[in-house]
């Protein structure tokens, strides 16, 4: 028998009978529907983390400044530790065979920033030029800070994206003046968007990168009165407000840059040993590592596509169960027409492909619907759950192989009985 005949003869079996064909279907069109949309989740969460942890940079060991855990120290060692200053950076800093560079940053106390009648809520944040280089900001229009923005104590500024839209909308703000606190700064560039997602990764909240403003360290310091980020509550002795049991901080982060993303476990080590012996062992900072969030974020998203994955299997499993069931039946109902094929000259391996080629085809079918079922799924879950989807090619291949899989499976034990009925008996079948 000619495959092309094979094959005429399978379809002609399927379309004869439509709304048993499409309801054997169902289980591989769900499956792959399922598997399709999960995947999507798993990988678009996958990007996101990755998103994420590029804003901190995969280089970097960041040190924050936060107030001290009360019991952790002592009052003697609260009062001794300096809290996270410059000092702690130049001493990181001088082990610059494994460290490219450290950058300090302020975040001053000032949440509104104006532009005559116009206002943004903003994060101001002084930092040095070289902070460019050790984060994932990217200048848009103008340009950063420089360095004799610094030396000099400019009254210079560079404006996130949010709050450029806040305060311009579609004006250029490069000269234009604004107004921090009560000092008056001049805007020589705008940072381009930045993706945040849902702020969070792994635990670790991030801030909106595009609400920041950044101003010169050393203006910061001569124009604004230090009140640091971390300081959210007094510790008090006795009966006065005013006394603190620590000191307050210089600045309220370090951005840490290694030389190579092979010492960074080595650079945790080596800066909390710094910190522990600068700041006799008071917990006022608090370290956190990228690479290792990132880590950690492949760890659990694994596990959860091995999770989403093997629940969409057992769809398709299902479904090749309902194909087994079916092609039974038809093999039961067909008996007669396999009799009279295989007494006209088809042989037992022509009835074994075309039931086989039968099976295939329900999946082959179900699969291009199922891959149809999932990419609407994918944009509804974008869409409704706001969480970021992504159907990666690799998701599709492995849906199809897995329902060719499926059909050959469930499909070669009722093509194996039909190739194995006696002609005698299959022609005397009522």
């Amino acid at each position: 028998m000619l495959e092309r005949k094979v094959f005429q003869i399978s379809f002609d079996a399927l379309v004869a009978h439509k709304l048993r064909t499409f309801l054997t279907m169902l289980g591989v069109i769900f499956g792959v529907g399922a598997v399709i949309s999960m995947l999507s989740i798993g990988e678009g969460a996958k990007q996101e983390a990755l998103q994420q942890i590029s804003i901190l940079g995969i280089n970097n060991v960041i040190v924050n400044a936060k107030v001290p855990t009360e019991g952790l120290s002592s009052d003697r060692g609260l009062a001794r530790s300096p809290g996270l200053s410059l000092d702690d950076a130049e001493n990181i800093a001088s082990f610059s065979e494994m460290i490219l560079r450290v950058v300090p940053q302020r975040f001053e106390a000032v949440s509104t920033i104006f532009h005559g009648s116009e206002e943004a809520a903003v994060r101001v944040v002084a930092t040095m030029p070289t902070y460019i280089y050790s984060s994932s900001i990217e200048v848009e229009r103008g340009r950063f800070i420089d360095p004799s923005d610094d030396r000099s104590c400019a009254e210079v500024c560079v404006l996130g994206s949010k709050a450029k839209r806040r305060l311009f909308a579609f004006e250029d703000a490069i000269g234009k003046v604004v107004k921090i606190g009560d000092q008056s700064f001049s805007v020589v560039g705008v940072m381009a968007d930045k993706y945040i997602g849902r702020g969070k990764v792994e635990g670790f909240a991030l801030k909106n990168l595009n609400e920041d403003v950044y101003i010169p360290f050393n203006t910061a310091m001569k124009k604004f009165d230090r009140v640091p980020a971390a300081q959210e509550r007094h510790f008090i002795i006795g009966d006065s407000e005013d006394e603190q049991k620590y000191n307050t901080p210089e600045i309220d982060q370090l951005t840490v840059t290694v030389t190579d993303l092979k010492y960074v476990p080595a650079v945790t080590r080596l800066v909390e040993r710094i910190l522990l012996r600068r700041h006799f062992g008071v917990d006022d900072y608090e370290i956190v590592v990228p690479e290792s969030l990132l880590r950690q974020s492949q760890k659990t998203q694994q596990i959860f596509n091995i999770v989403m994955g093997t629940i969409a299997g057992i769809s398709l499993l299902v479904g090749g169960i309902g194909i087994m069931n079916i092609m039974l039946a038809t093999v039961l109902e067909r008996t007669r027409e396999i009799g009279v094929r295989r007494a006209v000259g088809a042989t037992r391996r022509d009835i074994l492909r075309q039931f086989l080629v039968e099976a295939v085809v329900i999946c082959l079918v179900g699969c291009a619907l199922g891959i149809t079922l999932g990419l609407v799924l994918a944009k509804a879950i974008s869409f409704y759950a706001d969480w970021p989807t992504i159907v990666s090619v690799y998701s599709i291949v492995l849906a199809v192989g897995v329902s060719t899989g499926v059909g050959l499976v469930f499909g070669i034990y009722p093509a194996s009985k039909a190739a194995k009925l006696d002609v005698i008996d299959a022609l005397r079948y009522e």
